[in-house]
């Protein structure tokens, strides 16, 4: 694992490992620049609180959970391909 993986591992908290039919995240909902949601491959537009605790229960793939300003949101678990990091994924609206 490179550094910068090592280092993007160590800001996760927790990584539920995932169901048989956990859906991935497919883009981002955003107001005023910041993630709000999430959009999961299904269709469905989650909010942060709502996706974090879906992806505790192993609902959500590829995800791990961290912490900012003693609020949890969710962040790629660095797997060594940037295309499918969330930062990268479009955004949208509901």
């Amino acid at each position: 694992m490179s550094d910068r993986n090592s280092l993007s591992m160590n800001t996760l908290t927790d990584i539920p490992k995932p169901s048989a039919n956990a859906q991935r995240i497919t883009a981002l909902k955003k107001s005023g620049g910041r993630v709000t949601g999430y959009q999961l491959a299904d269709g469905r537009i989650l909010d942060k609180d709502k996706a974090v605790a879906l992806a505790k229960q192993g609902e959500i793939a590829g995800v791990g959970i961290a912490h900012r300003n003693g609020g949890e949101y969710l962040k790629s678990v660095p797997d060594g391909t940037e295309t499918n990091n969330l930062g990268n994924l479009p955004s949208v609206t509901d």
